[in-house]
């Protein structure tokens, strides 16, 4: 789903027209761009470029000899949501066919339902950055208390999702988030806005934590667990996003020289936020994003991603969909975390992320606890991508 952010001014009427319809065409450059008022001139249109190459098996590392059992319960993940999409329909049915299918068979069942195609930027490169994310637990209250004082809200009432495809057709899967000032609309408040209470937010509380750099992280993890005083856990996924873009407080910190770019992690942010909890405030303002929450069920086996199905730990990764269509087997080749060792792997396009933009852009979820948060939070890797159409509707190349 894309989206259109109102965070460089107030519009409205035809001002609101003319400021969007730029960046409506470049997000939607495949797509003819829907009549307007004769007083709005057309932006100039950019050259598409084709991000995707033709592949062939053998191109792809490791392919002969991966394990694709766990690949193969991620893709009845996606098989479950894609089922019914005419793309999807056979290659899923066959999917069902299969009973306990071994590595061989599996490899078969790719090879002969999917065409794997390169992705490449629009430099033409084929690398591109590789990050993680995962499931992290924290403390916290239904109550708010002298320990537990910062707040998960549920999306505020006044907060506006305009899907602008109800308006011109073409622009479906484009939305536009701000909120009404009198008949004008303007962008919604920013993180330092709402954290010192301007948002009418005042019983919108789901939770109460008791780190605010740690309620900073669920929030761009998107999904996470929270441990009540009397130790039952309850689950917490994304509901909605203020409209604000994501800024990297790890760059900050960078540009700061608090460390090294290469020192960049969440392990290291925490650190420096231990050691000056009186910036701490002002540096998690640097990122005007903010995500709020839904209570999940407790029945959930993992977090849900983008394409509502639940996640498979180390199998399922977050995309930009502008490029890579959601449900789709990727084959990702990357390294482990600081380590040069391969990391070779038939994953599915399952979720997407704020901070995931770019054609060769992915982000691996790791799953829950200590370990899958220490493997998330220092994975920076270069890596390349292979995506897998089923066959019958594999991407239109060239112009």
């Amino acid at each position: 789903m894309f989206y259109i952010n109102l965070y460089s001014g107030f519009l409205t009427g035809a001002r609101l027209k003319t400021a969007l319809l730029p960046l409506i065409f470049l997000a939607a450059c495949t797509s003819p761009v829907p009549p307007i008022p004769s007083a709005v001139t057309a932006p100039v249109a950019v050259a598409p470029y084709t991000p995707f190459a033709v592949s062939k098996w053998e191109m792809l590392p490791d392919w002969q000899t991966i394990d694709l059992q766990q690949t193969w319960s991620a893709f009845w993940q996606s098989c479950s949501a894609l089922k019914n999409k005419p793309a999807w329909q056979t290659i899923c049915s066959r999917a069902n066919e299969l009973s306990q299918p071994d590595n061989s068979s599996l490899r078969t069942f790719f090879e002969e339902g999917f065409t794997p195609y390169q992705v490449f930027n629009p430099d033409g490169s084929s690398q591109g950055l590789i990050t993680g994310y995962y499931e992290p637990k924290l403390a916290g209250s239904r109550v708010k208390t002298a320990r537990f004082r910062y707040p998960l809200y549920a999306p505020p009432d006044d907060l506006l999702t305009i899907d602008l495809g109800d308006v011109y057709p073409q622009l479906k899967d484009l939305r536009l988030r701000g909120r009404l000032q009198g008949n004008r609309i303007v962008p919604y408040y920013n993180r330092g806005e709402i954290d010192s209470g301007k948002a009418p937010l005042q019983g919108r509380e789901l939770f109460w934590v008791d780190n605010a750099v740690d309620l900073f992280f669920l929030q761009i993890q998107g999904s996470g667990r929270i441990e009540l005083p009397d130790g039952s856990l309850v689950k917490v996924g994304y509901a909605e996003q203020n409209g604000h873009p994501y800024t990297s407080i790890g760059k900050k910190l960078v540009d700061m020289g608090a460390f090294k770019l290469e020192e960049s992690s969440m392990q290291n942010i925490k650190l420096w936020a231990e050691k000056h909890p009186a910036k701490l405030a002002s540096l998690l303002e640097q990122n005007p994003s903010y995500v709020f929450f839904r209570e999940l069920p407790s029945n959930l086996p993992a977090p849900l991603g983008a394409l509502g199905v639940p996640l498979t730990n180390e199998y399922s990764l977050a995309v930009d969909t502008r490029t890579i269509p959601l449900g789709a087997p990727v084959f990702l080749a990357t390294t482990f975390p600081n380590t040069t060792e391969p990391l070779n792997r038939l994953m599915l396009a399952q979720d997407t992320g704020g901070a995931i933009r770019g054609a060769v852009r992915g982000d691996f979820f790791w799953g829950f606890g200590e370990h899958a948060g220490n493997q998330a939070g220092r994975m920076k890797q270069t890596g390349q991508m292979w995506v897998l159409f089923p066959k019958g509707a594999e991407p239109a190349l060239g112009p």
